[in-house]
């Protein structure tokens, strides 16, 4: 399995949660998906988190590349600052 975790800073206050959730269901390959809000901030903090666990690294580039999930991501793009990410296997 692999865990696909990215964290965004935005821009100003942004709701982008209930789109990020609006891919569970869509998106056959994804197995979970969790959405984080910040909530004691610091200098160093981002403002959201996302975490998705796909069975293998071809579900995950699927899902890159879903069309429901392209539309999110352009979204987060356009209210972001800056986005990290980390893959792993576990």
């Amino acid at each position: 399995m692999i865990k696909h975790i990215v964290m965004w800073k935005f821009k100003d206050f942004a709701n982008g949660k209930s789109k990020l959730e609006s891919l569970v269901g869509e998106i056959d390959v994804l197995r979970s998906l969790e959405v984080g809000i910040n909530n004691i901030n610091s200098e160093s903090s981002y403002d959201m988190v996302l975490t998705t666990t796909f069975d293998n690294e071809n579900d995950m580039k699927s899902y890159a590349k879903h069309p429901s999930h392209l539309k999110v991501s352009e979204f987060c793009k356009s209210i972001r600052i800056s986005r990290v990410c980390v893959d792993y296997y576990f």
